[in-house]
């Protein structure tokens, strides 16, 4: 419905499309981290942690909403950048979405789509490990050690935020592969 960004997704790949430049890649990496919905994403985060005084826990009131919807955002920004950006470029990697689409079945799909966080594209069009996204999405955690409270950086947190990391990939994949059916079905414009 135009609401969320999609920026990364390449809707059709039927054709030859070419890799990203340097610079594209950079462009995308901001793009996505100043996205309005992804900062207002941030401050729904905050605010889930903040209730129950959940990870991070910088504790309760008013100023420790604003670190946390801070931490949220640089999480975002700090795993996109390593990924989108850092990573990509010099792993050669396209850090797009290359949507499968409806002539493909739906298992299929779904898989693929799911596949997509540790299946990248090189810029030659080969397929290899996704060392951009996993290795960005760890770099990013590891850096927010530099603003987590001591109470929220150990081995337990620190998974809890890779699932939720794959998790929020895994949901993108799929919102990236099926939302343009879903459009097409319901809200096709006559």
């Amino acid at each position: 419905m135009g609401v969320l960004p999609d920026y990364q997704t390449v809707r059709d790949t039927t054709h030859w499309v070419a890799p990203l430049s340097v610079k594209e890649k950079w462009t995308l990496a901001v793009k996505e981290t100043f996205d309005p919905v992804n900062i207002g994403t941030a401050f729904f985060t905050a605010a889930e942690s903040q209730y129950g005084n959940q990870t991070p826990k910088y504790g309760e009131g008013w100023a420790n909403y604003g670190r946390r919807a801070g931490a949220a955002q640089l999480d975002f920004a700090s795993q996109n950048l390593f990924s989108t950006g850092l990573l990509a470029t010099l792993l050669h990697q396209d850090p797009r979405y290359f949507r499968r689409g409806p002539q493909s079945k739906l298992i299929r799909r779904i898989c693929y789509s799911i596949g997509q966080l540790v299946i990248a594209r090189q810029d030659s069009g080969r397929q290899a490990f996704n060392t951009s996204n996993i290795g960005g999405m760890a770099m990013g955690i590891a850096a927010s050690n530099l603003y987590y409270p001591a109470a929220s950086r150990n081995g337990t947190v620190m998974a809890s935020r890779v699932w939720t990391s794959l998790m929020g990939g895994a949901v993108g994949n799929l919102m990236a592969e099926f939302w343009p059916d879903v459009l097409q079905r319901f809200f096709k414009r006559k």
